[in-house]
């Protein structure tokens, strides 16, 4: 009887399981190679999203009139940011206290200048004058609460030179510092104002300033909505109003009292 010889199996050292072909081996590697590739792009694809989710925190995308869009941050109803609070009080200011006797109107899509006759208000010392269209359109950033809108226009009426009018000068509004707005309370902030009322004679070549030092004291309020048709006055108001803002106090800088 011959007995048949066993195969013998070559010896693999630190192997066990059965021997794989060279092209699976390779294949399972190119698999584990690429499966680690995916697993680092993932991990810095999360480090991108959730820097930029830290920068937008808060933030929501909001489409302007001209079909544009941009990012806004939400805010509680009673909050707004310095940066809207300033540019609200230095538009407001310097729209207020710029007379030149001169109107903007737009007549067919072209921009043409006019000679502004006014508005007229009641002073309180019972006569009539003048105070510049576009500053009477610039009051309605003002609050309503106590006639302040009102009573504001009267003083600011008798302080207009009445020949800014009739082509004999210009007075402007330099602002050199804006401060930080001051928290009072929940909704209203104090913005100090430091800077000059320049007037200019007819010529515009003889020039005098004096000090305007003031503190300007800002309430939040609901932007109005605009609706589709409406006055032109309306339409002035809600521009006015649109940073969601009015003025509700303008009082002297007191400096020795900023310094104590």
């Amino acid at each position: 009887m011959t007995r048949t010889k066993s195969k013998v199996e070559p010896l693999r050292l630190l192997s066990y399981g059965q021997s794989t072909s060279k092209p699976v081996a390779l294949a399972t590697i190119f698999n584990a190679g690429t499966n680690t590739l995916c697993l680092l792009l993932l991990l810095i694809i999360f480090g991108i999203v959730s820097g930029i989710g830290k920068y937008v925190k808060g933030m929501t995308i909001v489409q302007l009139e001209d079909g544009s869009t941009k990012p806004a941050k939400s805010l509680a109803p009673g909050e707004r940011t310095d940066q809207a609070i300033n540019t609200f009080v230095t538009n407001s200011m310097v729209r207020l206290f710029n007379w030149d006797g001169i109107i903007k109107e737009d007549e067919n899509g072209k921009l043409v200048q006019k000679p502004d006759k006014g508005v007229e208000i009641d002073t309180e010392k019972g006569g009539k004058r003048k105070v510049p269209t576009d500053v009477w359109e610039a009051a309605f950033a003002l609050s309503e609460t106590q006639e302040f809108r009102a009573s504001f226009l009267k003083k600011l009426a008798e302080t207009i030179p009445e020949g800014i009018f009739n082509g004999q000068g210009s007075v402007t509004l330099v602002t050199n510092f804006i401060s930080k707005p001051r928290k009072l309370e929940q909704g209203k902030w104090e913005v100090d104002i430091i800077g000059s009322l320049v007037s200019f004679n007819a010529e515009r070549n003889t020039s005098k300033g004096i000090p305007f030092n003031k503190t300007i004291t800002v309430a939040a309020i609901d932007s109005p909505k605009n609706p589709p048709e409406t006055t032109d006055i309306a339409k002035k108001i809600y521009e006015a109003k649109m940073a969601g803002l009015e003025i509700v106090q303008i009082v002297d800088y007191d400096l020795g009292k900023k310094k104590r």
